[in-house]
């Protein structure tokens, strides 16, 4: 079955800032790895863009959405573990976004063809920060 995934980070400094730079630089490179990655199904971008950057959640400028769909959580965790680029970009996040103070991740089964929405993934990650996870929601980290 399908599995949708939302990571949201929240910036130290505004996307357009010059800290932000080397992040924004990967993007492209990065989006176009996880596009070509087995088991990747769709991911959120802007009209007309290449990136989801223009989406912010949980009425906050400072955070970025991440929304895509996977064939499965094998896929999804070998694209985050096993791109090199992607991997590199996680390993320097402490210079462009603040420490997590709560589930910041979110994955939960979907029906084929389903594409989630922005609001839908902002209620399914506050529904995990409130219950905690379960076989249809938990984060990425979670051992299946």
């Amino acid at each position: 079955m399908p599995l949708a995934q939302l990571n949201v980070a929240r910036m130290q400094t505004p996307l357009d800032s010059p800290q932000m730079a080397s992040f924004v630089a990967r993007l492209d490179e990065v989006n176009a790895a996880a596009e070509s990655s087995d088991g990747f199904v769709w991911r959120l971008t802007d009209e007309g863009g290449s990136d989801a950057t223009g989406y912010r959640l949980l009425n906050d400028e400072l955070m970025l959405v991440n929304l895509s769909v996977w064939r499965d959580l094998a896929s999804l965790r070998a694209f985050v573990i096993g791109h090199d680029g992607h991997r590199s970009a996680l390993q320097s996040r402490r210079d462009w976004f603040e420490p997590a103070r709560e589930p910041m991740t979110v994955c939960w089964p979907i029906p084929e063809g389903h594409v989630p929405t922005v609001q839908e993934a902002e209620e399914r990650l506050l529904r995990l920060r409130a219950d905690g996870p379960s076989d249809d929601l938990f984060a990425f980290s979670y051992r299946d």
